[in-house]
């Protein structure tokens, strides 16, 4: 499922799509990752700012991304997982950052921490109400919030709290983009969730895994564990327009400070 088109030109940010005027240079297309989004746009508008070199940012997550790419639909593919033995060939994955997943629930359930046993059992469902799970501060049934088919945070999450060795329960409501899970947990006392650590807003609550808290320091130390990469993804290694803003994101001290704000830089 694809969602809203962003362009850059001029330095601004646009809901929908609307044409790059003639000052643009260039354009360099994306989709796919709905975490991955809120850092290009901001990368994409510092660079504009220089060289001029618009960008259209599609979403509808990593695996759309993806195989967008590999078609030859976009020039970049946004990508919030790792490379998987399933995706097509002939693929390069850039790292550019990484980025921390956050187990959530809705802020009135004072939940303090939980441990990977206790994750899995709540995830596939064998841990159905929050009376079984010990600080929990809500009651009843407890509502499982997940991600599409399509979404590197889900897969990121299978392989990081789930070992790769589970799914999460087919009980769960499924939801297209890290923002609609957000929605969906601050709008029900039940609910828990897993969401990008920039989409954590009022309503919610981190808990802290294995005793550690899903922090930008925490994940930027390696105390926290909940972390998985950011890549662009070019079909075959990046050359032209891409080559030139992936090389500047990896060595830019611009882009590196953006990159800072929210997220985990390359060491």
């Amino acid at each position: 499922m694809r969602h809203r088109a962003t362009t850059i030109a001029v330095a601004a940010v646009a809901a929908t799509a609307v044409a790059a005027p003639a000052a643009t240079a260039a354009t360099i297309t994306m989709s796919g990752s709905t975490s991955v989004a809120p850092l290009v746009q901001e990368l994409g508008k510092k660079y504009f700012a220089t060289y001029r070199t618009g960008f259209k940012i599609q979403q509808g997550g990593s695996d759309t991304g993806i195989n967008d790419v590999a078609r030859g639909r976009v020039t970049i593919g946004n990508a919030s997982r790792k490379q998987q033995s399933s995706d097509p060939g002939g693929l390069v994955f850039n790292t550019i950052a990484y980025d921390a997943v956050c187990i959530i629930t809705n802020s009135a359930n004072p939940l303090g921490t939980l441990s990977q046993d206790q994750v899995a059992s709540i995830f596939t469902g064998r841990t159905r109400a929050w009376s079984q799970v010990p600080g929990a501060g809500a009651s009843g049934s407890i509502e499982l919030i997940s991600r599409t088919a399509t979404s590197g945070t889900a897969d990121a999450f299978r392989e990081i709290f789930l070992g790769n060795t589970a799914s999460v329960a087919a009980s769960a409501q499924v939801k297209t983009s890290n923002g609609l899970v957000q929605q969906s947990v601050a709008a029900s006392r039940g609910a828990i969730g897993f969401v990008s650590l920039d989409f954590v807003r009022g309503g919610l609550k981190t808990v802290n895994y294995q005793g550690v808290p899903c922090t930008l320091r925490n994940a930027k130390s390696g105390q926290y564990q909940g972390v998985r990469p950011f890549s662009l993804v070019t079909r075959g290694a990046p050359s032209g327009d891409a080559k030139r803003f992936i090389n500047w994101v990896k060595t830019s001290s611009a882009a590196r400070a953006i990159i800072n704000t929210h997220w985990i830089p390359l060491r």
